[in-house]
């Protein structure tokens, strides 16, 4: 059984506790968090501590903090030649301090403490400095997905880079939608079925193909239309931005 002990307080150290605390093939020995109180509430469920000097032996430390608290706090472990790995998609694996062996254990997805997961269909992007630490991590990533991919940190940013698209942007999207539809007071649930249908296209049609509205048909009355009604600057510009975008993506007359 792979003995576990996690650093962190936030969303993702919650959700990764939530998880690996349920999984029979790990066990989590302990549970650090520099406020103690984070986490005091699961002291029935594991060993807790505030204190690193503290931390109990294990085949893996998970570093699940904020990007740029993870050399800080890999440097101040105290101890040498233990496999510690962070959660970041957007940090070198080289960012973990050298005396200690290195990786990274990144679940592709959105986090917040209170959201129940489906852990079965989160990718989780695995990198080690040795392999026999690599193989651990694919023990404790096939212990709670079939998707376990094997990518180095230069990839591990793209991926990154291409989440804030295709979730956060996407994201932001709705939040305008929703603000527009609270102008007109229309309820935003009537989207929920145009958003869900879109979504589920992807998984037998490319994005590219997926596309449609007025700015792939080269419909620029409809676009000036739009931008008349649109009272934000803001809001015009990011529309402005993305049907030029959609436009020399396929070919059509420039905006």
């Amino acid at each position: 059984m792979l003995k576990i002990v996690l650093l962190g307080g936030g969303n993702v150290a919650h959700q990764l506790f939530t998880q690996v605390s349920k999984n029979s093939e790990v066990d989590l020995v302990q549970w650090y968090n520099r406020n103690i109180v984070a986490i005091e509430k699961f002291e029935q469920q594991t060993a807790i501590t505030d204190q690193l000097e503290n931390l109990k032996e294990a085949d893996i430390y998970i570093i699940a903090v904020s990007d740029i608290a993870i050399a800080e706090i890999s440097s101040a472990l105290p101890f040498q030649d233990r496999f510690v790995v962070h959660t970041s998609g957007n940090t070198s694996m080289e960012a973990i301090d050298s005396k200690n062996r290195r990786g990274v254990y990144y679940p592709l997805q959105s986090f917040s403490k209170d959201k129940q997961l489906q852990w079965p269909e989160i990718p989780l992007l695995i990198e080690a400095a040795e392999e026999k630490d690599l193989e651990l991590l694919q023990k404790l990533a096939k212990s709670m997905t079939d998707k376990v991919y094997m990518i180095n940190s230069q990839q591990r940013s793209g991926i990154h880079l291409t989440a804030v698209f295709v979730n956060n942007f996407v994201n932001h999207m709705y939040t305008i939608g929703a603000d527009l539809c609270d102008q007109e007071q229309i309820p935003f649930e009537i989207f929920f079925p145009l958003i869900n249908q879109t979504t589920k296209s992807l998984n037998t049609t490319p994005p590219k193909a997926s596309q449609t509205g007025p700015a792939v048909r080269g419909d620029l009355n409809t676009i000036s239309s739009h931008l008349e009604q649109l009272t934000n600057p803001l809001h015009k510009e990011i529309y402005k931005s993305i049907t030029r975008s959609i436009l020399n993506t396929h070919g059509r007359e420039k905006l």
